[in-house]
């Protein structure tokens, strides 16, 4: 590992809006960047459960929105790329560091960050272990119709029983890298896929599919395990595995200005949730 600081700050966000965590990501991202903040490592849950695409997807092709908003859920596009997540009983995770202070590329990095949530897993007594380091090109059902994040695992992420376990993607801007991640608690597959855009002769195939790929926690351990008993876990994995020293702390002034205003003029705005 090619870590140069190992002292980080820890926040816990609890749980919020889509817009909001997605606005607090990239406010911490600024902030980092302008060497304010130490590295971070933050764990949030959304509150509404909410759907999050992938910068690169189309919301109108991927999503039911009439569906979501009918159920009084939320929605965002992520800064990040990969597919369509369904943010519902998971701890998600976020790793905010300068590309100097955690040298490599993507795979490189994945490989690194990696290594912390498999300490978390294995500290709630999951078997997990690591994916290969590549990518894996069958991304999509044969038919061209895509599922979901968790459908396949990629390079170095955490798979139990070769089933993907955590789903997570990362951006670079300015210098500094965003990896974030969903930690499936638990998964309501009928509820997830009533909310895509999928033709209905595929949707009882693709859902059978998916619940083959992917694996929660609870399945895992035959039990539920609790955002604050994940959110530990993972606290004491990631300084493990990555070897950091974790000080609690929280958002500065800055930082919650800078996401209120990318709230109100971004992540909460459909211009950018609706632009593809």
């Amino acid at each position: 590992m090619a870590l140069l600081e190992h002292n980080w700050r820890l926040l816990d966000s609890g749980y919020r809006t889509g817009p909001e965590n997605m606005a607090i990501d990239e406010a911490i991202m600024r902030a980092h960047g302008r060497g304010e903040v130490a590295p971070t490592l933050r764990f949030y849950g959304w509150q509404p459960a909410a759907v999050s695409i992938g910068y690169f997807q189309s919301m109108a092709k991927e999503i039911d929105l009439e569906a979501v908003k009918a159920g009084g859920w939320g929605y965002v596009r992520r800064p990040t790329g990969g597919r369509m997540i369904f943010h519902h009983i998971e701890l998600t995770y976020s790793v905010t560091i300068r590309e100097e202070l955690l040298p490599g590329g993507v795979i490189e990095t994945y490989r690194d960050i990696s290594q912390g949530l498999l300490a978390g897993f294995q500290r709630l007594g999951a078997p997990a272990e690591l994916s290969g380091g590549e990518v894996d090109p069958r991304r999509a059902d044969p038919g061209g119709n895509h599922t979901a994040c968790f459908d396949s695992p990629s390079a170095y992420e955490l798979i139990v029983g070769g089933r993907k376990a955590a789903g997570s993607a990362q951006t670079r801007k300015d210098g500094v890298i965003l990896q974030h991640g969903s930690i499936m608690l638990d998964l309501d597959l009928p509820l997830m896929f009533s909310l895509m855009r999928i033709p209905d002769d595929l949707r009882t195939k693709l859902a059978e599919r998916l619940a083959k790929k992917a694996v929660t926690l609870r399945e895992t351990l035959g039990r539920d395990v609790s955002y604050e008993e994940a959110r530990d876990a993972f606290t004491e994995g990631f300084a493990a595995g990555m070897g950091l020293t974790l000080t609690p702390g929280a958002l500065t002034q800055a930082e919650e200005a800078d996401a209120a205003a990318l709230v109100r003029e971004k992540y909460g705005n459909d211009s950018w949730n609706l632009k593809k």
